[in-house]
């Protein structure tokens, strides 16, 4: 196992609990333990799911992996046992999400191109392989989804999958490459939010 495996599963853990602990915050319904668990593993596992379909890779990893099923037990675990902890920290979700995308990404894109894409549809898998969880997650706690809201998202994905593509193209150390790639991602958003930026708003003529 290289050290690609552990960021998968290290990216598995924390969109697990970006999902749970969202649902577990939503005031507007009743969240039972079964729901939020439901919650953080359909945000887990979407992504790379789709992922997988698209490029035929199957049995898709959650079903062919049982430790990506342990890294969502593990990822439920941590939102049981500090939920208290994790909602008072105001940027726990975030915190959580914007990590899972970073490593989503790299990981999808890495995925991509081992399965032989192009390059250009293997961004395009990375990123979705980092938001598509999202989507879900927020619409099914009754959520705008991330990619349709002002801030920079889906862009900070395409940007960590880009730098990863041209990595690899020179041949830089895979794990190295992984961790350069998804802080970028990791570091666009959070400057992103920081500062408040967005993309311009595009608008049909009248």
């Amino acid at each position: 196992m290289d050290l690609s495996y552990f960021f998968n599963l290290a990216g598995v853990t924390v969109f697990a609990v970006s999902g749970a602990l969202a649902a577990a915050e939503k005031k507007t319904y009743h969240a039972d333990a079964f729901s939020v668990f439901f919650t953080g593993f359909i945000t887990a596992i979407g992504g790379g799911t789709l992922r997988d379909i698209t490029l035929g890779n199957y049995p898709v990893s959650w079903v062919s992996d049982s430790n990506v099923l342990w890294a969502i037990f593990v990822g439920f675990a941590i939102t049981f046992v500090f939920p208290k902890l994790l909602i008072r920290m105001k940027t726990g979700i975030f915190f959580f999400d914007t990590v899972g995308i970073g490593i989503y990404t790299v990981i999808g894109t890495r995925i991509s191109l081992l399965s032989g894409v192009n390059p250009f549809a293997a961004a395009i898998l990375g990123m979705v392989s980092a938001v598509f969880g999202g989507v879900i997650r927020d619409t099914l706690i009754n959520e705008v989804p991330m990619i349709f809201r002002r801030e920079i998202y889906a862009t900070a994905c395409l940007a960590g999958a880009i730098l990863y593509i041209v990595l690899d193209r020179y041949e830089v150390d895979g794990s190295l490459n992984t961790a350069v790639s998804a802080f970028l991602v990791i570091l666009v958003r959070m400057i992103a939010v920081r500062f408040n930026l967005s993309l311009p708003k595009f608008r049909l003529p009248e």
